[in-house]
């Protein structure tokens, strides 16, 4: 069964490209483009997207304030945040309105991966992206370390947790550990069941306070 793909982008560059992209891919179905994010509930319920690629700058109505809407009326929807922006406060804002990964761009030849890891419950970032996350946990004031937990992840649940740390995408995981894509998604899936935590943001978040890692 085909991956449904909606987006949501006011340039007509962009959205070209990655209609050209995911029409080159038999995985992919492309059920909707729209140039902004008005009546953005309306527009995804009429097209039932499994997921929504969502840039943040548009006229109107923000890519951050469409995912906040969306989560809130469809709250079973992924949304990829999609920009060329790369500072913290835009990051930081996107992953707490509830989008399920944040991408550059420039990392277009990533996007099918993203996607496809995005439907298989992990949230996608581009690495420089992740790097970025760990370090506005790092930093938080509010961030407290708590006592070492055991949560009996295998050894290989703790490399694969490690690498998700420094901000690996899953491809890179399977490359560094010689297993397929495959194999770290399966570990991913038994991480997020151990730690009890539903999202890749989360799982690093855990992983750096409780000292898993």
């Amino acid at each position: 069964m085909s991956i449904k793909v909606a987006i949501f982008d006011d340039n007509k560059n962009i959205r070209n490209s990655i209609v050209l992209l995911l029409n080159t891919d038999p995985e992919f179905e492309l059920v909707g483009t729209f140039t902004d994010a008005k009546n953005c509930v309306e527009k995804v319920l009429s097209c039932r997207p499994d997921v929504v690629l969502m840039d943040i700058e548009m006229p109107g109505v923000n890519g951050i304030e469409a995912v906040k809407m969306l989560r809130q009326e469809v709250p079973n929807i992924s949304v990829i945040i999609q920009t060329v922006f790369e500072d913290e406060d835009r990051i930081f804002d996107s992953l707490k309105a509830g989008a399920s990964g944040y991408i550059l761009k420039t990392c277009l030849k990533d996007l099918g991966n993203a996607i496809r890891e995005t439907v298989a419950g992990g949230s996608p970032m581009t690495p420089w992206v992740a790097r970025k996350v760990l370090n506005m946990i790092y930093n938080s004031k509010e961030s407290k370390r708590a006592p070492n937990m055991e949560y009996n992840l295998t050894v290989k649940e703790k490399e694969v947790l490690t690498h998700i740390v420094n901000g690996l995408s899953y491809k890179m995981i399977g490359g560094e550990m010689n297993i397929s894509y495959e194999t770290v998604r399966s570990h991913v899936k038994k991480i997020y069941e151990k730690l009890h935590v539903a999202s890749l943001t989360e799982a690093v978040a855990k992983a750096i306070n409780q000292q898993i890692v």
